[in-house]
């Protein structure tokens, strides 16, 4: 269930409105198993959501702008859960990240399918809260930590998502070990 319809009567113009953008997402979700999105018309769309025009513009600037909300809410849903839990190991967030991401394998192949893996990178920073406040080097930081994790789930997901969230983390540990090894052994010249 979605947290924004716990507390919304289905009568009210947010009840209306939560459907609209339910049966908008799931009907784009399901054309896009026999077509690919750019061959998608916003009437299709419509008629098998079976709500009109002006609902969808309402609510979508485009038909990728459907795709765009549902990975924030998606993602904005993971954040939410993970940080209700209580947490002990560094690597548990990086995990975390990787299983959700396995746990939607559908909707994130349908993403990269269509072209749209930029999402992914958007939501990865916004979850970063990489904030003009923030000072120089952490911001540096946050940055260059979120598009390597951008470059591997990308990469996972062009792969077709094969291994499981731990199993992905367990190989991107093992080749920075490898990597820092080798760094020591053959150090680079300057």
């Amino acid at each position: 269930m979605r947290q924004t319809e716990q507390n919304v009567s289905p009568m009210s113009n947010e009840g209306r409105n939560l459907y609209v953008v339910q049966h908008i997402t799931a009907a784009v979700l399901d054309l896009m198993q026999d077509q690919d999105l750019a061959d998608l018309t916003i009437s299709q769309i419509c008629e098998q959501a079976g709500v009109g025009r002006a609902s969808f513009y309402r609510n979508f600037s485009s038909k990728e702008d459907v795709l765009r909300q549902e990975a924030n809410r998606l993602t904005a849903a993971w954040k939410a859960e993970y940080e209700r839990q209580d947490h002990s190991e560094p690597n548990e967030l990086l995990i975390s990240l990787l299983d959700f991401y396995k746990l939607h394998t559908p909707f994130f192949l349908s993403l990269y399918k269509a072209g749209l893996t930029q999402i992914v990178l958007d939501t990865i920073l916004a979850q970063s809260e990489i904030t003009p406040e923030l000072p120089n080097p952490v911001a540096y930081l946050k940055s260059s930590v979120a598009y390597m994790i951008y470059g591997w789930v990308a990469e996972w997901i062009k792969r077709g998502m094969q291994e499981s969230g731990t199993e992905l983390a367990q190989m991107i540990a093992a080749s920075q070990e490898e990597k820092l090894h080798d760094t020591a052994e053959n150090p680079p010249r300057v």
